[in-house]
C-alpha cells in the first residue's frame, strides 16, 4: 500500500507545512472493486484527529476517526482525476506565518470495464481436443481463460490455443484498474454417432463374450461399447485407485481398463463407462457398519431404507462424500481414457417419498439429483470425457416419481439416455394399446416426449433400447423396429441393453 507524505501548497512568505502521512491509495487507477473498499487514512499522531479537514476536488467531505487516524471512504466518485487533501489548520500566534500539517494526493478513478467480444470456438468431437479461443478486448491489460492468460494486441485482439477443449469456462478481460468483463465460453462438442451395446465387467473378462462384441465392431454393426465401471452391486470392475473404492473393497480387478480401452480405441470404437451411482450396496453396507449412517437412504425410523433392491442398497445422493466418491470414479475413468461417463441410478429409490429419508437434503429431491450432475459436469469434462445420465422412460412426464426432472438434468449433461424399453410401459401409454408388442410405436412416442422435454438445452437424446425378452419374445425384428423408430425421430444414436450381453446382430446394419 502506498504511503504518501505530500505537503500542502505554500503561500508567499509562509513556512512550509509539515507533511501528514497518507496511506490507502493503491498504485495506478482505482477500479470499481478498489473504489468500494477504498479507505484513505491520514495519520494525525501528535495532533487532534478530529481537527483534520478533508476535501475532495476542493469540496469538504466527512470522514471518521479511528484512534489517531482520520479515515475517509470515497463514495460515488465519477471516473476521472480527483484530488484529495487533508489539513490541520494552523493556530496560535504564528498561524499567519505558516500552514498547518497537510497532505495532498491526486488519483484517477476508472470504473468502466473493458469491452469483450469472443468468437465462438469451432466445436470439437471430444473434450480432449485442443481449441483456439479468439476475440477482442479493447482496453484490457490481459485476458484469461481458466489458468491460461494472454495479453491482447494494441487493437485489443487476442488469440490463444488451449490444450484441451474447455468446459464451463469463462473468458475474463481485466483492465489496469482491475475492472473485469466476463463472457461464457460456449464451446460445446459435436457428439459422434453412437451405436452401442451394454457390456458388463464380467462379460468383458470372458473370452467368448468379449469376442462376440468385438466381432460386431469389426463388422461395423456397432461403433461404441458401453463398459461398466461400477455396477449395480457397487463393484468397480477394475483396479481403481480411488481410495474409497479400495477401502470398501469395491475395487475388483475383473478386467484391465487400460488394455480394454487400448484394444477398442485401436479398432476405432468409442467407450462409454457406466457408473451406477446411488444404488450401491457395497458402499451403503460399508458406510452403515462403519459409523456413517447418513451416507445411506433411511426409513423414517432411522433404519436403512429397505426395498426390492436389498436391505441396504441405496446411498444418499444428498451426502457430499457419496457424491465425491462417484465423481472421483468418473474423473479417474476419464483420465484413463474412457470417452464418456454415463451415470445410471442417478435417482432416488422408487417408492413413496414419505417412506424414505435423505439426511442433509434441503429442497426437492429432483433438484438435488440434477445438482449432483451439475457438480460432476466440469470435473468429468476436464478429465476429457463427455457426461450423460440414464433416466427412466416415465421421467419425461412424471419427474417426481424417482426424482428425475428431465429439463433440469438436460442442462447438466451432454446427452440424456432414456430407458424406453417397450416391456416397461403400461397398456395404453402414449395411446399405444400394447407397448411390448408395438415396439416401434412406443419408442417413437416416448422419444418425441423426451425431445420436447430437452428443448432449450444443449443436451441430445440417445435412448436405451430393449434387446431382451420380457413378456414378449424379442428377436431381430423387434429390436430393428426400435432402431427404425429412433432414426425416424431424427436421432442417429442408441444403446442396446441385454443383461446377459447377448445381442441380435441381425438387427444391426453392418458397414
Amino acid at each position: 500500500m502506498a504511503i504518501l507524505l505530500v505537503s500542502a501548497g505554500i503561500g508567499a512568505g509562509r513556512s512550509p507545512a509539515p507533511a501528514l502521512p497518507l496511506t490507502g491509495l493503491p498504485p495506478g487507477p482505482v477500479g470499481a472493486a478498489a473504489l468500494r473498499d477504498l479507505a484513505l487514512r491520514v495519520d494525525a499522531t501528535g495532533h487532534d484527529p478530529h481537527a483534520v479537514e478533508l476535501t475532495v476536488d476542493g469540496s469538504a467531505v466527512t470522514g471518521r476517526v479511528d484512534g489517531d487516524t482520520a479515515v475517509y471512504h470515497p463514495e460515488g466518485l465519477p471516473d476521472g482525476e480527483h484530488t484529495f487533501t487533508a489539513e490541520i489548520p494552523a493556530d496560535g500566534p504564528l498561524g499567519w506565518l505558516r500552514d498547518g500539517p497537510a497532505a495532498t494526493a491526486t488519483f484517477t478513478v476508472d470504473t468502466t470495464a473493458p469491452r469483450l467480444e469472443v468468437t465462438p470456438p469451432e466445436a470439437a468431437s471430444s473434450y480432449r481436443d485442443p481449441v483456439t479461443v479468439r476475440g477482442r478486448a479493447p482496453g484490457a491489460a490481459h485476458v484469461s481463460i481458466g489458468a491460461t492468460t494472454v495479453t491482447p494486441a494494441a487493437d485489443g485482439s487476442f488469440e490463444t490455443e488451449l490444450p484441451h477443449h474447455p468446459s464451463g469456462s469463462e473468458v475474463v478481460a481485466v483492465d489496469s484498474a482491475g475492472n473485469a468483463t466476463s463472457r461464457a465460453l460456449a464451446a460445446g462438442i459435436d457428439l459422434p454417432r453412437m451405436r452401442a451395446v451394454h457390456v458388463t465387467a464380467y462379460a468383458w473378462s470372458d473370452d467368448g463374450m468379449r469376442e462376440s462384441v468385438l466381432n460386431m465392431a469389426r463388422q461395423g454393426r456397432i461403433d461404441t461399447v458401453q463398459l461398466d465401471i461400477k455396477d449395480e452391486d457397487g463393484v468397480v470392475g477394475y483396479d481403481s485407485q480411488v481410495p474409497l473404492a479400495r477401502s470398501t473393497g469395491a475395487a475388483t480387478p475383473i478386467y484391465r481398463a487400460r488394455d480394454a480401452l487400448r484394444q477398442l480405441h485401436e479398432m476405432g470404437v468409442q467407450v462409454v463407462g457406466r457408473i451406477v451411482a446411488f444404488r450401491d450396496p457395497t458402499l451403503a453396507g460399508w458406510a452403515w457398519h462403519n459409523g456413517r449412517p447418513d451416507w445411506v437412504v433411511q426409513s423414517p425410523a432411522g433404519q436403512p431404507y429397505s426395498s426390492h433392491y436389498g436391505a441396504i442398497a441405496f446411498t444418499n445422493f444428498a451426502h457430499p462424500e457419496v457424491r465425491a466418491y462417484n465423481i472421483a470414479l468418473a474423473v479417474e475413468a476419464g483420465e484413463l481414457g474412457f470417452d464418456g461417463i454415463m451415470y445410471d441410478y442417478v435417482r432416488r429409490p422408487d417408492g413413496s417419498l414419505s417412506s424414505m429419508r435423505f439426511p442433509g437434503l434441503t429442497g426437492p429431491a429432483t433438484e438435488a439429483v440434477a445438482g449432483f450432475l451439475g457438480q460432476a459436469r466440469e470435473p468429468v469434462r476436464a478429465a476429457g470425457a463427455h457426461l450423460s445420465a440414464a433416466v427412466y422412460g416415465i421421467a419425461a412426464s412424471r419427474p417426481d416419481q424417482i426424482a428425475q426432472d428431465i429439463p433440469l438434468i438436460a442442462r447438466q449433461v451432454d446427452f440424456v439416455a432414456p430407458m424406453i424399453y417397450p416391456s416397461h410401459w403400461n397398456t395404453g401409454e402414449y395411446g399405444v394399446a400394447d407397448p411390448n408388442n408395438q415396439p416401434y410405436d412406443i419408442v417413437a412416442a416416448a422419444l418425441r416426449d423426451f425431445r420436447t422435454a430437452t428443448l432449450g438445452t444443449n443436451a441430445k437424446v440417445i435412448p436405451w433400447l430393449q434387446d431382451f425378452s420380457l413378456g414378449a419374445a424379442y428377436g431381430d425384428a423387434q429390436v430393428r423396429a426400435q432402431i427404425d423408430a429412433t432414426y425416424r425421430t431424427g436421432i442417429d444414436s442408441f444403446f442396446l441393453w441385454n443383461p446377459a450381453v447377448s445381442y441380435h446382430e441381425g438387427a444391426l446394419d453392418p458397414k
